[in-house]
């Protein structure tokens, strides 16, 4: 994987969504996760095409850190099966990818 990598998942409240963010960040399983919505979602689910609002998580961390922030989020999420894709950075503003490695370095007391 990746050594930089934008994460998303979808909510269906803003709440969701801030508190989501907020543990994960809190968790430094992310340096930043970004709150985008509303959105509209149209998908299949039960057997029928389902049409939705939800709010979007961008969430920015390194590869290695993307098997537990997957765990987190299927562990702390509303849906039964939440959306979790995870894409490459390739390239970027090194002083911005220096960031995010610090911002999800785990400390001692974490």
């Amino acid at each position: 994987m990746s050594n930089y990598v934008q994460v998303l998942t979808t909510t269906d409240s803003e709440e969701h969504a801030l508190e989501l963010a907020a543990r994960i960040t809190d968790a430094r399983l992310a340096a930043c996760a970004q709150v985008v919505g509303p959105i509209r979602s149209l998908y299949w689910w039960d057997g029928k095409v389902q049409n939705e609002q939800e709010w979007q998580l961008l969430i920015k961390t390194t590869g290695e850190i993307v098997p537990a922030l997957k765990k987190f989020i299927k562990e702390n999420h509303s849906y039964d099966v939440p959306e979790i894709i995870a894409t490459p950075i390739i390239e970027g503003n090194e002083d911005y990818l220096d960031w995010i490695t610090e911002q999800t370095r785990q400390t001692d007391a974490s």
